[in-house]
């Protein structure tokens, strides 16, 4: 599960593609050439960028390298046409993190996308704990008290942001760009909506929720022992 940039022209390939990755729950915005793919990097923050090679108004690797010259870390996959050794080289060497040639098979895709998506995690426990809660980000699963919780994958997406960024005030814009597509209308109001369906499901009755509202400003997450 995460927000993905999808950067590529062909129209049919996009909807086949997006229709995928949102069955496997995962938010995508999607940029039908390099000038786009650059306004929503400047806007929003992804966890993996889907980029084709041949771009109408430019290419994927110069993209890619712009990318990298600003100083992005963000993993990219790069699809392509493009079989020959030569091309994968030139793609690796300008910051590509993987590369898949068309056509490819959905599982394949899936596959890729799963290993680049937990590798920026590489160097910690892909099980976070706080408190009573036990956070499993392999397979989404969060238990209470050794009982398991149903989160919406919003929820789970929005749970995740506040792990990610413990004892930081976090506001309603920033949660709107990493848990909601940047094409969505939803509002501030929308995500405080959210963040008390998840207290709901989290916190204990009798206890303060590990959710602190910062009014006129967003959220923070309280990370401290109890």
């Amino acid at each position: 599960m995460g927000k993905l940039l999808l950067v590529e022209d062909d129209e049919s390939l996009v909807g086949e593609l997006r229709h995928w990755l949102e069955t496997e729950k995962h938010m995508v915005d999607c940029a039908g050439n390099g000038e786009d793919a650059m306004d929503y990097l400047r806007v929003g923050s992804y966890d993996l960028v889907i980029l084709d090679w041949n771009l109408p108004d430019t290419t994927g690797l110069d993209l890619l390298q712009k990318l990298r010259a600003k100083g992005a870390s963000t993993p990219v996959l790069m699809l392509t046409g493009l079989a020959n050794i030569e091309n994968k080289v030139m793609g690796f060497e300008s910051g590509a993190d993987d590369y898949l040639t068309k056509p490819f098979h959905q599982k394949e895709l899936f596959a890729r996308i799963k290993a680049l998506l937990r590798r920026p995690a590489a160097d910690v426990e892909n099980v976070v704990c706080c408190g009573e809660l036990k956070v499993n980000m392999n397979n989404y699963q969060v238990t209470k008290d050794g009982k398991i919780l149903r989160l919406s994958p919003r929820e789970f997406s929005l749970l995740n942001v506040f792990l990610r960024h413990p004892n930081v005030t976090l506001s309603s814009d920033f949660i709107l760009q990493r848990v909601w597509p940047t094409d969505s209308e939803a509002t501030a109001d929308v995500v405080r909506k959210y963040v008390q369906k998840l207290r709901d499901k989290i916190d204990t009755t009798g206890k303060p929720s590990r959710i602190k509202t910062v009014h006129g400003t967003g959220y923070t997450w309280d990370n401290s022992e109890r």
